[in-house]
């Protein structure tokens, strides 16, 4: 009996060194998959990434080209007043750069642009107070524009530059 347990331990050993070599295998060939995968996601994740910077640069460009087409009549504008100054016809001139205003604002106004309110008291997140002045107003209104401030969609571009009334100058 001996001996059929030795033949026994001996055909088990061999099964294991060839499951162990078969599992081996196996693990490897997974692997070899995995790894294939990730770097198949890899690149594929790399051609993404490229494509949208090109997306982007592209939209920035029709944004800018869009805004440019509107600016356009603006220059024609511009070009004319220059020319009507160029011969003195003051009451043309004044006519012309109304109409360059107007343009401009219009084109502006299209692409979202809004003047920040300063009616009313002072909001310090859309205007600025260079000064406080001693006056009949209610303190913190605002009294005075010094720079118009502007935003565009929910961001201020610049806030508006403001006198802020720093309420009676008498003690009272």
């Amino acid at each position: 009996m001996s001996d059929e347990f030795v033949e026994q331990e001996a055909e088990s050993a061999e099964q294991v060194e060839t499951g162990t070599a078969d599992e081996l295998a196996e693990v490897a060939r997974e692997r070899d998959e995995y790894l294939d995968a990730l770097q198949r996601l890899k690149a594929e994740f790399d051609n993404f990434r490229k494509r949208a910077a090109r997306d982007q640069a592209d939209l920035i460009s029709r944004a800018s080209e869009r805004l440019v087409k509107q600016l356009l009549p603006v220059v024609d504008d511009l070009e004319r007043a220059l020319e009507a100054a160029a011969a003195h016809e003051e009451a043309q001139l004044e006519d012309g750069v109304r109409l360059v205003y107007r343009a401009l604002a219009d084109a502006l106004a299209r692409e979202g642009l809004v003047e920040v309110e300063t009616d009313g008291a002072f909001d310090p997140h859309t205007q600025e107070a260079l000064l406080s002045q001693p006056s009949d107003a209610d303190e913190g209104t605002v009294i005075q524009v010094l720079q118009k401030g502007y935003k565009l969609g929910d961001r201020v571009l610049r806030p508006a530059r403001v006198v802020v009334s720093a309420g009676s100058g008498s003690d009272g």
